[in-house]
């Protein structure tokens, strides 16, 4: 299912722009010229073939990507086990600048595509700011940062596209398919096995899609909390 990008969102809150160790020696010169006049490494080269096969090697859940290439950026990062941090989860960068490792980033050089995938664990979206809930590759999904951000929900976890424009983002959640896993980027993702916790309005085409994910994944988490007011008597 493709999707046009929104026009109204707004927001500037969560861009976890990372690195793997191995790109450290990058990051490091690149920060340097930042103090500067910004960050400009010039155009990479194609991923190396050893760094590629960790990723696709990768044993914990499916991570996504766009492929090899995505447009005119190469891949040029990839993270696999080794610096694995669960909190993080595993992302890939495409483009011409690379950032240290960590799940907020910072910095005035912003890649113009990272794909992170990470084991979901139930959270409010309340802290994105302004945001959009719609169904993306027919799954639920919140569109945030003015439309760069968008947070899809697939299998057990959670996919998150950050880019430096709508338009990319949105052609990048399109584009997504396993990169350690058989898959393709045609068609829906699969469901989530879990009810995201998806803050504000929400239409009747999301509406309908959470109501019939996997399990009534949905109903059970309204049940319980349900339950837990009761007992708590509120």
């Amino acid at each position: 299912m493709t999707v046009r990008p929104p026009k109204g969102p707004t927001r500037a809150i969560r861009r976890p722009f990372s690195v793997p160790a191995r790109a450290g020696a990058l990051a490091a010169a690149c920060a340097l010229v930042v103090l500067a006049s910004g960050c400009s490494t010039g155009r990479p080269a194609p991923i190396k073939r050893d760094a590629l096969a960790e990723a696709q090697t990768f044993p914990y859940f499916r991570v996504y990507w766009v492929g090899p290439t995505f447009g005119q950026y190469h891949l040029s990062a990839a993270d696999g086990l080794r610096g694995y941090k669960s909190n993080v989860g595993a992302a890939v960068y495409y483009g011409e600048c690379v950032h240290y490792k960590g799940i907020f980033g910072g910095g005035s050089c912003l890649l113009p595509l990272q794909v992170t995938t990470v084991v979901y664990r139930l959270h409010s979206n309340a802290t994105l700011g302004p945001q959009r809930n719609t169904i993306v590759r027919g799954v639920p999904a919140v569109v945030y940062d003015e439309g760069r951000s968008i947070e899809l929900y697939t299998g057990q976890v959670a996919v998150d596209v950050f880019s430096d424009k709508y338009s990319r983002a949105f052609a990048a959640a399109n584009k997504l398919l396993p990169v350690n896993a058989p898959g393709t980027a045609a068609g829906d993702l699969p469901p989530p096995v879990y009810c995201p916790g998806l803050s504000g309005h929400t239409n009747p085409q999301v509406d309908a899609v959470m109501n019939h994910l996997p399990g009534r994944a949905c109903q059970r988490a309204r049940a319980q909390v349900a339950y837990a007011k009761s007992v708590g008597g509120q």
